[in-house]
């Protein structure tokens, strides 16, 4: 089949697939069944989801920012949006709650970002405006990343459109440094910019997982100074971590918010591929009650960064990545939930 006849193909599927409780045609776009097309096939999108260059029309969408230039150890992650795409045809159309967002938003897999991958600063610009472009309509945005560098750039785009927006940032690292060898753009600076230039409200910013080796005593201390709410790695071990969500939601109130997501927050044992590993991290099941425990606020859009899928065993980070995001994808507002 080619590639005309196999777009042809998914457009009359999903033009033509029914509810199974309601015989209802369906209004929105959805992933193709594996009982209908074998997932080693269709186009590598999120989900093997249509694909479109806009977001016109669309409630929310995945795309991806092939970017490693700022990344300090192992080099990789560019090729982690096409990684995660090829895994996330292992996922279905509901999560284990219930959520079906195919049901009540419409989403498409929009691309990549065209960019510069060997000028730092000049990416950066390129993202914020090729966000810009995406959010304008109210989209909301799920990116594969990519480094996390990425996310500094999409939030000065999510000033613009939000005024400063809440973050909840999941990682093994504060990503609050001034410089990296004298560079302020890097992928362990993100936040510190973010601060600076008030693209975040740091009394509505929450850092869950910091852990790992620091050059000093007091490394999360900068954004604690700041106003951030600090839930290190060694605060998590042993528990759930739905009490903290409870409280983070009573933090964040009704403000649009971001949720950032990097994957070395998750312990190397769960998720290998990725440059700066760090041991005593979280569990998969607490990645998922952090960002499962995010429904019910105003998220206004999210990523998934510094999977490096050369370092991937067997693609279980990959994989674990394109669940976080479809996830987020279930918790943002709108969504239908069938339990």
């Amino acid at each position: 089949m080619g590639s005309k006849t196999l777009l042809k193909f998914v457009a009359s599927y999903v033009s033509k697939r029914q509810f199974s409780s309601t015989s209802t045609a369906f209004k929105f776009n959805q992933p193709p069944s594996a009982n209908d097309l074998q997932r080693p096939a269709g186009i590598a999108s999120f989900m093997r989801l249509p694909v479109q260059e806009t977001t016109d029309g669309l409630d929310a969408c995945f795309w991806g920012l092939t970017l490693d230039s700022g990344a300090s150890n192992k080099a990789g992650t560019r090729h982690g949006p096409r990684q995660i795409r090829a895994e996330s045809a292992q996922l279905k159309f509901c999560n284990g709650l219930g959520a079906a967002p195919f049901d009540s938003l419409q989403v498409a897999d929009v691309g990549d970002l065209p960019m510069c991958m060997y000028n730092l600063p000049q990416a950066c610009q390129q993202i914020k405006e090729g966000t810009a472009k995406l959010i304008e309509n109210g989209c909301k945005t799920l990116t594969m990343g990519g480094d996390h560098t990425i996310t500094y750039p999409i939030l000065q785009a999510f000033k613009e459109k939000y005024g400063p927006v809440g973050l909840i940032h999941i990682d093994a690292h504060t990503d609050t440094g001034d410089t990296m060898m004298g560079a302020k753009i890097a992928h362990g600076t993100p936040f510190r910019r973010a601060v600076e230039e008030k693209l975040i409200d740091p009394h509505k910013t929450v850092q869950i997982g910091l852990r790992g080796t620091s050059y000093t005593p007091d490394d999360m201390q900068w954004g604690i100074d700041q106003g951030f709410t600090v839930y290190p790695a060694t605060e998590c071990w042993h528990k759930s971590l739905v009490p903290v969500m409870e409280d983070v939601r009573k933090l964040m109130g009704d403000m649009p918010v971001y949720v950032s997501f990097d994957i070395d927050a998750l312990d190397p044992s769960f998720c290998p591929g990725t440059g700066t590993l760090e041991i005593g991290g979280l569990t998969s099941i607490q990645g998922l009650e952090i960002v499962r425990g995010c429904k019910g606020l105003n998220v206004v859009g999210g990523d998934v960064v510094e999977v490096s899928p050369p370092y991937d065993f067997q693609g279980q980070t990959a994989y674990t990545a394109a669940n976080l995001l479809f996830e987020m994808l279930c918790i943002l507002p709108g969504v239908q939930y069938k339990k």
